[in-house]
């Protein structure tokens, strides 16, 4: 039954990321804790991941390697793309390198926990 709604939130999962990566960020409280963002990045970008392998392993069938490769490339790519996009289309965000890093982090302990649970994750 969750095969049946996985692209779906998937797909809401992805709006809602670039939501929060692009809204306007002034009016809210800073904290202090300088990595707390970076923790979020890794956070989300492994949750993205791992959300988009499904979708791709799950729903369309792909093979185990495939779907973790595409998941990855795709989840890296959007990082940067929504790095981009924060410089170019938001006044109160700017690209930071250390985003892209968190994220690229959080997309490899995805990749690297599925692999160490592939077994039991593909079906006979």
């Amino acid at each position: 039954m969750l095969k049946k709604y996985v692209l779906f939130v998937t797909l809401c999962y992805t709006i809602a990321l670039t939501i929060v990566s692009l809204i306007n960020v002034s009016g809210l409280p800073e904290i202090n804790y300088s990595n707390t963002d970076k923790i979020f990045h890794f956070i989300a970008y492994s949750a993205l991941t791992w959300f988009w392998f499904q979708v791709f392993y799950s729903k369309f069938k792909w093979s185990f390697n495939k779907g973790l490769l595409v998941s990855a490339i795709v989840s890296v790519i959007f990082g940067i793309l929504i790095e981009v996009m924060q410089s170019m289309f938001t006044n109160t965000r700017v690209a930071d390198n250390n985003d892209i890093l968190a994220n690229t982090l959080g997309v490899s302990l995805t990749i690297i926990l599925l692999l160490l649970f592939k077994k039991s994750l593909v079906k006979k």
